[in-house]
Protein backbone atom coordinates (compact mmCIF):
# COMPACT_ATOMS: atom_id res chain seq x y z
CA UNK A 1 0.00 0.00 0.00
CA UNK A 2 1.42 3.60 -0.61
CA UNK A 3 1.51 6.22 2.01
CA UNK A 4 -1.35 8.01 2.41
CA UNK A 5 -0.06 11.31 1.50
CA UNK A 6 2.13 10.53 -1.52
CA UNK A 7 -0.26 11.77 -4.27
CA UNK A 8 1.40 9.58 -6.66
CA UNK A 9 -1.04 6.91 -7.68
CA UNK A 10 0.47 3.04 -8.12
CA UNK A 11 -1.16 3.01 -11.68
CA UNK A 12 1.56 5.58 -11.76
CA UNK A 13 4.54 3.31 -10.21
CA UNK A 14 3.37 0.28 -12.74
CA UNK A 15 4.99 2.79 -15.45
CA UNK A 16 8.15 2.72 -13.38
CA UNK A 17 8.61 -0.45 -12.29
CA UNK A 18 11.24 -4.12 -13.24
CA UNK A 19 10.98 -7.72 -13.44
CA UNK A 20 13.27 -9.67 -10.90
CA UNK A 21 11.31 -13.04 -11.57
CA UNK A 22 13.57 -13.75 -14.39
CA UNK A 23 13.67 -14.17 -18.20
CA UNK A 24 11.11 -15.99 -20.49
CA UNK A 25 11.84 -19.56 -20.58
CA UNK A 26 10.29 -22.08 -23.16
CA UNK A 27 8.35 -24.58 -21.28
CA UNK A 28 9.47 -27.71 -21.73
CA UNK A 29 7.39 -30.87 -22.61
CA UNK A 30 7.67 -34.46 -22.92
CA UNK A 31 7.58 -36.08 -26.44
CA UNK A 32 4.15 -37.51 -27.28
CA UNK A 33 3.05 -41.32 -26.74
CA UNK A 34 4.64 -43.81 -29.22
CA UNK A 35 1.00 -44.24 -30.67
CA UNK A 36 0.98 -40.38 -30.95
CA UNK A 37 -2.31 -40.26 -29.13
CA UNK A 38 -1.35 -38.07 -25.89
CA UNK A 39 1.09 -35.59 -25.09
CA UNK A 40 1.76 -35.13 -21.79
CA UNK A 41 3.44 -31.61 -19.87
CA UNK A 42 6.24 -32.43 -17.56
CA UNK A 43 5.57 -31.15 -14.15
CA UNK A 44 5.75 -26.71 -14.38
CA UNK A 45 7.88 -24.85 -12.20
CA UNK A 46 7.18 -21.93 -10.68
CA UNK A 47 9.26 -19.95 -12.99
CA UNK A 48 7.45 -22.14 -16.35
CA UNK A 49 4.08 -21.25 -14.62
CA UNK A 50 5.21 -17.42 -14.51
CA UNK A 51 6.87 -17.23 -18.01
CA UNK A 52 3.86 -18.96 -19.26
CA UNK A 53 1.58 -15.61 -17.80
CA UNK A 54 3.89 -13.41 -19.22
CA UNK A 55 3.74 -15.24 -22.85
CA UNK A 56 0.10 -15.81 -22.99
CA UNK A 57 -0.72 -12.50 -21.57
CA UNK A 58 1.55 -10.91 -24.44
CA UNK A 59 3.54 -8.91 -21.64
CA UNK A 60 6.72 -7.33 -21.64
CA UNK A 61 9.18 -6.75 -18.31
CA UNK A 62 8.33 -3.59 -16.33
CA UNK A 63 11.31 -2.02 -14.92
CA UNK A 64 11.46 -1.90 -11.05
CA UNK A 65 8.13 -4.08 -10.63
CA UNK A 66 6.87 -5.23 -7.60
CA UNK A 67 5.87 -8.31 -9.07
CA UNK A 68 8.63 -10.80 -7.52
CA UNK A 69 8.75 -13.59 -5.23
CA UNK A 70 8.10 -12.59 -1.78
CA UNK A 71 8.82 -16.61 -0.49
CA UNK A 72 9.98 -19.62 -2.04
CA UNK A 73 11.86 -20.31 -5.63
CA UNK A 74 11.06 -19.79 -9.24
CA UNK A 75 12.84 -23.51 -9.40
CA UNK A 76 10.15 -24.83 -7.34
CA UNK A 77 7.87 -28.00 -8.91
CA UNK A 78 4.55 -26.74 -8.60
CA UNK A 79 1.99 -28.81 -6.80
CA UNK A 80 -0.75 -26.35 -7.10
CA UNK A 81 -1.87 -22.82 -7.79
CA UNK A 82 -3.80 -20.19 -5.70
CA UNK A 83 -4.98 -17.19 -6.88
CA UNK A 84 -6.45 -14.66 -4.14
CA UNK A 85 -6.24 -10.83 -3.35
CA UNK A 86 -4.16 -11.23 -0.45
CA UNK A 87 -1.99 -14.03 0.78
CA UNK A 88 -2.82 -14.33 4.53
CA UNK A 89 -2.46 -16.49 7.44
CA UNK A 90 -5.47 -18.32 6.75
CA UNK A 91 -5.16 -18.22 3.15
CA UNK A 92 -2.12 -19.98 3.71
CA UNK A 93 -3.34 -23.00 5.50
CA UNK A 94 -5.95 -22.87 2.77
CA UNK A 95 -3.23 -23.90 0.28
CA UNK A 96 -1.46 -26.21 2.13
CA UNK A 97 -5.02 -28.42 2.66
CA UNK A 98 -5.01 -27.93 -0.71
CA UNK A 99 -1.75 -29.16 -1.87
CA UNK A 100 -0.97 -25.78 -3.77
CA UNK A 101 2.61 -24.96 -3.27
CA UNK A 102 2.28 -21.22 -4.79
CA UNK A 103 0.05 -18.26 -4.57
CA UNK A 104 -0.31 -15.59 -6.68
CA UNK A 105 -1.71 -12.93 -5.01
CA UNK A 106 -2.60 -9.43 -6.50
CA UNK A 107 -1.08 -7.61 -3.06
CA UNK A 108 1.14 -7.11 -0.15
CA UNK A 109 2.07 -9.92 1.86
CA UNK A 110 4.19 -8.15 4.19
CA UNK A 111 2.14 -4.97 4.63
CA UNK A 112 4.09 -2.57 2.15
CA UNK A 113 4.10 -1.63 -1.38
CA UNK A 114 7.54 -3.35 -2.23
CA UNK A 115 7.31 -5.96 0.66
CA UNK A 116 10.26 -4.82 2.43
CA UNK A 117 10.15 -6.85 5.51
CA UNK A 118 12.49 -4.12 7.15
CA UNK A 119 9.78 -1.79 6.64
CA UNK A 120 9.41 -1.90 10.30
CA UNK A 121 12.29 -3.40 11.55
CA UNK A 122 12.43 -6.75 13.51
CA UNK A 123 8.68 -6.89 12.59
CA UNK A 124 7.61 -9.89 14.25
CA UNK A 125 4.56 -10.77 12.36
CA UNK A 126 6.47 -10.26 9.32
CA UNK A 127 8.85 -13.15 10.96
CA UNK A 128 6.29 -15.90 11.73
CA UNK A 129 4.72 -15.59 8.66
CA UNK A 130 7.76 -15.89 6.71
CA UNK A 131 8.33 -18.99 8.84
CA UNK A 132 4.54 -20.74 7.63
CA UNK A 133 5.40 -20.14 4.31
CA UNK A 134 8.59 -21.66 4.88
CA UNK A 135 7.44 -24.47 6.65
CA UNK A 136 4.43 -25.53 4.13
CA UNK A 137 6.80 -24.57 1.41
CA UNK A 138 4.92 -22.30 -0.13
CA UNK A 139 6.10 -19.60 -3.43
CA UNK A 140 4.25 -16.16 -3.39
CA UNK A 141 4.56 -14.46 -6.51
CA UNK A 142 2.94 -10.86 -6.42
CA UNK A 143 0.82 -10.27 -9.82
CA UNK A 144 -0.05 -6.71 -9.55
CA UNK A 145 1.42 -4.39 -12.26
CA UNK A 146 1.31 -7.08 -14.93
CA UNK A 147 -2.41 -7.77 -14.04
CA UNK A 148 -2.71 -3.79 -14.45
CA UNK A 149 -1.19 -4.35 -17.93
CA UNK A 150 -3.15 -7.00 -19.85
CA UNK A 151 -5.50 -5.61 -22.49
CA UNK A 152 -8.19 -5.59 -20.94
CA UNK A 153 -7.13 -4.67 -17.20
CA UNK A 154 -8.40 -8.09 -15.58
CA UNK A 155 -8.98 -6.31 -12.27
CA UNK A 156 -11.27 -3.67 -14.28
CA UNK A 157 -12.39 -6.57 -16.03
CA UNK A 158 -13.17 -8.75 -14.03
CA UNK A 159 -15.53 -6.69 -11.60
CA UNK A 160 -17.59 -5.12 -14.53
CA UNK A 161 -17.70 -8.74 -15.86
CA UNK A 162 -19.08 -9.66 -12.16
CA UNK A 163 -21.63 -6.89 -12.14
CA UNK A 164 -22.94 -7.86 -15.93
CA UNK A 165 -21.82 -4.37 -17.44
CA UNK A 166 -19.80 -5.95 -19.93
CA UNK A 167 -22.42 -4.51 -22.97
CA UNK A 168 -21.23 -1.15 -21.45
CA UNK A 169 -17.42 -1.60 -20.98
CA UNK A 170 -14.48 -0.20 -23.37
CA UNK A 171 -11.20 -1.28 -23.03
CA UNK A 172 -9.16 1.32 -21.43
CA UNK A 173 -11.99 3.50 -20.52
CA UNK A 174 -13.24 4.10 -16.59
CA UNK A 175 -16.35 5.43 -17.05
CA UNK A 176 -19.57 3.61 -18.43
CA UNK A 177 -23.18 4.73 -19.02
CA UNK A 178 -25.61 2.24 -17.90
CA UNK A 179 -29.43 2.19 -17.52
CA UNK A 180 -30.46 4.73 -15.46
CA UNK A 181 -31.48 3.67 -11.87
CA UNK A 182 -30.85 5.18 -8.19
CA UNK A 183 -28.20 5.52 -5.77
CA UNK A 184 -29.50 3.01 -3.59
CA UNK A 185 -30.61 0.39 -5.96
CA UNK A 186 -27.28 0.65 -7.27
CA UNK A 187 -25.55 0.15 -4.34
CA UNK A 188 -27.87 -3.02 -3.79
CA UNK A 189 -26.35 -4.03 -6.87
CA UNK A 190 -22.49 -3.91 -5.83
CA UNK A 191 -23.84 -5.82 -2.45
CA UNK A 192 -25.31 -8.28 -4.37
CA UNK A 193 -22.94 -8.91 -7.38
CA UNK A 194 -19.43 -8.38 -5.35
CA UNK A 195 -20.98 -9.75 -2.47
CA UNK A 196 -19.80 -6.53 -0.26
CA UNK A 197 -22.07 -6.72 3.26
CA UNK A 198 -21.23 -3.30 4.20
CA UNK A 199 -20.47 -0.34 1.92
CA UNK A 200 -20.46 3.55 2.20
CA UNK A 201 -21.70 6.42 0.47
CA UNK A 202 -21.88 9.90 -0.08
CA UNK A 203 -25.39 10.97 -1.51
CA UNK A 204 -28.98 10.49 -1.81
CA UNK A 205 -30.03 6.72 -2.39
CA UNK A 206 -33.16 7.98 -4.26
CA UNK A 207 -30.97 10.45 -6.94
CA UNK A 208 -30.82 9.16 -10.39
CA UNK A 209 -27.87 7.76 -11.65
CA UNK A 210 -26.30 6.39 -15.19
CA UNK A 211 -22.80 7.38 -15.61
CA UNK A 212 -20.73 5.45 -13.66
CA UNK A 213 -16.73 5.92 -13.27
CA UNK A 214 -15.32 2.53 -11.03
CA UNK A 215 -11.70 2.63 -10.06
CA UNK A 216 -11.22 -0.57 -8.29
CA UNK A 217 -8.32 -0.59 -5.49
CA UNK A 218 -6.48 2.67 -4.30
CA UNK A 219 -6.02 4.53 -7.24
CA UNK A 220 -5.44 7.63 -5.18
CA UNK A 221 -6.49 10.86 -4.49
CA UNK A 222 -5.78 12.81 -7.68
CA UNK A 223 -6.43 10.23 -10.10
CA UNK A 224 -9.84 9.78 -8.68
CA UNK A 225 -10.11 13.26 -8.53
CA UNK A 226 -8.92 13.23 -12.21
CA UNK A 227 -11.31 11.14 -13.34
CA UNK A 228 -13.86 12.70 -12.01
CA UNK A 229 -12.90 16.16 -13.09
CA UNK A 230 -12.51 14.67 -17.21
CA UNK A 231 -16.14 12.25 -16.83
CA UNK A 232 -18.42 14.34 -14.99
CA UNK A 233 -19.89 10.73 -13.72
CA UNK A 234 -23.24 10.55 -11.52
CA UNK A 235 -21.38 8.37 -9.18
CA UNK A 236 -17.59 7.95 -8.47
CA UNK A 237 -16.90 4.08 -7.83
CA UNK A 238 -13.51 3.19 -5.72
CA UNK A 239 -11.92 0.49 -3.54
CA UNK A 240 -10.66 3.18 -1.15
CA UNK A 241 -9.96 6.24 -0.55
CA UNK A 242 -8.01 8.96 1.44
CA UNK A 243 -10.32 10.69 3.37
CA UNK A 244 -9.13 14.21 3.23
CA UNK A 245 -8.55 14.06 -0.35
CA UNK A 246 -11.46 12.25 -2.62
CA UNK A 247 -14.27 12.43 -0.16
CA UNK A 248 -13.69 16.00 0.97
CA UNK A 249 -13.47 16.99 -2.52
CA UNK A 250 -17.16 14.85 -2.92
CA UNK A 251 -18.58 16.91 -0.05
CA UNK A 252 -17.69 19.88 -1.70
CA UNK A 253 -18.86 19.42 -4.52
CA UNK A 254 -22.52 18.72 -3.27
CA UNK A 255 -22.20 21.49 -1.28
CA UNK A 256 -22.14 24.13 -4.29
CA UNK A 257 -24.83 22.05 -6.00
CA UNK A 258 -23.12 18.68 -7.82
CA UNK A 259 -25.07 15.88 -7.19
CA UNK A 260 -21.88 13.89 -7.54
CA UNK A 261 -22.38 10.77 -5.48
CA UNK A 262 -19.67 8.64 -4.55
CA UNK A 263 -19.76 4.47 -3.49
CA UNK A 264 -16.46 3.12 -1.31
CA UNK A 265 -16.40 -0.75 -1.45
CA UNK A 266 -13.54 -1.68 0.24
CA UNK A 267 -9.92 -2.81 -1.37
CA UNK A 268 -10.25 -6.50 -2.14
CA UNK A 269 -13.74 -6.61 -2.44
CA UNK A 270 -13.29 -4.37 -5.27
CA UNK A 271 -10.22 -5.63 -6.81
CA UNK A 272 -11.02 -9.74 -5.83
CA UNK A 273 -13.02 -10.11 -9.16
CA UNK A 274 -10.49 -9.60 -11.12
CA UNK A 275 -8.47 -12.31 -9.70
CA UNK A 276 -11.05 -14.94 -9.92
CA UNK A 277 -11.36 -13.83 -13.38
CA UNK A 278 -7.30 -14.72 -13.84
CA UNK A 279 -7.45 -18.19 -12.01
CA UNK A 280 -10.18 -18.49 -14.64
CA UNK A 281 -8.21 -17.61 -18.12
CA UNK A 282 -4.83 -19.02 -16.42
CA UNK A 283 -6.80 -23.04 -15.62
CA UNK A 284 -7.38 -23.94 -19.39
CA UNK A 285 -3.69 -22.86 -20.48
CA UNK A 286 -1.97 -25.49 -17.48
CA UNK A 287 -2.01 -29.35 -18.40
CA UNK A 288 -2.26 -30.94 -14.95
CA UNK A 289 -2.12 -28.33 -12.85
CA UNK A 290 -5.05 -27.41 -10.50
CA UNK A 291 -5.70 -23.48 -10.00
CA UNK A 292 -7.99 -22.70 -7.20
CA UNK A 293 -9.17 -19.29 -6.37
CA UNK A 294 -9.72 -18.44 -2.96
CA UNK A 295 -11.50 -14.91 -1.93
CA UNK A 296 -9.91 -13.27 0.32
CA UNK A 297 -12.32 -12.22 3.70
CA UNK A 298 -13.34 -8.64 4.76
CA UNK A 299 -11.05 -8.15 7.95
CA UNK A 300 -13.31 -5.91 9.22
CA UNK A 301 -16.21 -6.34 12.01
CA UNK A 302 -19.13 -3.88 11.41
CA UNK A 303 -20.60 -2.51 14.82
Amino acid sequence: MKPANNTLSRRKFITTSAISAGGLALLSMKPAFAGGLLSMQQPYTVQQVIDLIMKEGNLSPIPGTVDTLKSGSADQVVTGIVTTMFATVDLIKQAAKLNANFIIAHEPTFYNHTDNPDWVKNNSIVKQKQALLKKHNITVWRFHDYIHSLKPDFISYGAVKKLNWLPYFKTGEATMTIPVTTLGALVQHFKTSLGVNHLRIIGDPQQKCSRVTLLPGAWGGQEQVGHVEKDKPDVLVVGELSEWETAEYIRDARAMGSTMALIILGHALSEQAGMDYFADWLRPKLNGVKVSYITTSDPFTWM
